[in-house]
């Protein structure tokens, strides 16, 4: 296995990614994070999982994240967010040619992995949302909202605190602790983050019947962050590309949780198939 960094530039912003090559590979995952961390943080226990088992994993800090530069918490809109996950997968073409590639998005990720497949022409042969941001386990103060929306209109840049209980991510205390120590991860949140998404989130639950991509929903019940139940709302709408494994009491890193084997053995057992069942070219 190979790991290897690169940065490249889009929407005037130079951003950090990296990758991992398998020793035989047989398919890609293109990997995008959630909100308020980083790329690494899939790299003890997502992306070993996958690579140990010859698929090849690539990644990229967001807009606002980790080692990509402007603004935390920032992105410039929703657009060039979508946008992004065309040129890292032009950058995947590059490195590894034509392969088989799925596209795995957690938590905020979820919400663009899900939006790109819905809206966007690819050749992806299957999705992976975990945790997806659809709508969220509670409901923020109305005075926030309002003030977010007056402020996305005229100073779109400003932060606000996010308001992530770390003890919310996962079960595991060592786990938390390595989030609350982690001088990558941040709380910062822009309208264009919060307000946005949200938006985008509702679209995609009322808009899942034009789904045809193969596509598996892992969540928590326990997710105190995210709703399981949008998840749910989400697949029922959809036609049967879409599958949903539901984890009793689980929270929201679901890799990084207690039950993190039994989640990422049905992550990869899903995408076996996928590969095992392509349509014949």
């Amino acid at each position: 296995m190979t790991h290897k960094e690169f940065h490249f530039n889009h929407h005037s912003t130079k951003f950090y990614g990296q990758y991992w090559q398998a020793t035989s590979t047989v398919a890609l995952v293109i990997l995008v994070h959630g909100m308020g961390e980083h790329s690494s943080r899939y790299a003890t226990s997502v992306i070993p999982k996958f690579t140990e088992n010859n698929i090849s994993v690539i990644t990229y800090d967001q807009f606002g994240h980790g080692k990509t530069e402007g603004k935390r918490g920032h992105n410039p809109n929703y657009k060039a967010v979508l946008d992004c996950v065309k040129v890292i997968a032009d950058k995947a073409k590059t490195i590894f040619g034509k392969i088989p590639t799925f596209l795995y998005g957690h938590s905020m990720g979820g919400n663009v992995v899900i939006n790109f497949i819905l809206t966007r022409k690819h050749n992806f042969i299957g999705a992976i949302a975990t945790s997806p941001f659809l709508k969220l386990a509670f409901q923020p103060p109305s005075w926030k909202l309002s003030i977010g929306s007056v402020l996305q209109k005229i100073a779109p840049t400003i932060t606000m605190g996010n308001e992530l209980d770390p003890s919310a991510i996962s079960r595991d205390t060592i786990e938390v602790q390595k989030y609350i120590d982690d001088p990558l991860v941040h709380d910062k949140i822009s309208a264009n983050y919060s307000l946005t998404f949200i938006k985008k989130g509702i679209w995609a639950i009322e808009n899942a019947s034009k789904l045809n991509t193969p596509l598996l929903i892992v969540h928590g019940t326990g997710d105190k962050l995210i709703s399981h139940k949008a998840s749910e709302e989400f697949v029922k709408n959809a036609n049967d590309k879409a599958t949903i494994k539901l984890f009793e009491n689980g929270y929201h890193e679901l890799h990084n949780d207690i039950c993190k084997k039994e989640m990422l053995e049905t992550v990869l057992n899903w995408t076996t198939f996928q590969l095992k069942n392509q349509p014949k070219q």
